[in-house]
């Protein structure tokens, strides 16, 4: 279970949907996908529907709340961010063992990019896929 707070940081109208949302997220370890978390607010009897679960997700976000994969499948997951400050992962590609890590070297160069070309208010995000050593070590 996660350390942050049960309830969430709220912009806009705190909403019984939002909180649902939220508390599910907060009671998850793992990285979830929209429908997963949809299917789990369900069994816990929250009537939420999966348009508002995406809406609220893409807030969380915007926010910064919220850490964001898109593995190779194209499905986006989710889970509440371990960090406040900007961070980056490094995934395993068998068991989803993830890894946040800070890189300095990538916001020098995204910066300098972004300046060479003229481009303000940057953002990026940077995944690492591998096999980390336990499934590697299984595997052979």
């Amino acid at each position: 279970m996660n350390e942050t707070s049960s309830t969430p940081p709220v912009r806009g109208r705190s909403t019984r949907q939002k909180r649902a949302v939220w508390a599910a997220l907060n009671s998850l370890d793992d990285f979830v996908s929209a429908q997963d978390l949809h299917r789990l607010l369900s069994d816990r009897g929250e009537k939420v529907s999966l348009a508002t679960v995406y809406r609220v997700l893409q807030s969380h976000q915007e926010e910064g709340l919220l850490d964001v994969l898109r593995p190779d499948d194209g499905e986006a997951i989710f889970r509440l961010c371990e960090r406040d400050e900007h961070h980056h992962h490094l995934v395993c590609r068998s068991c989803g063992l993830t890894v946040e890590f800070e890189a300095p070297d990538v916001e020098s160069w995204a910066e300098e990019l972004a300046a060479k070309h003229n481009f303000s208010e940057v953002r990026h995000t940077l995944e690492i896929f591998g096999t980390c050593n336990n499934c590697a070590a299984a595997s052979s």
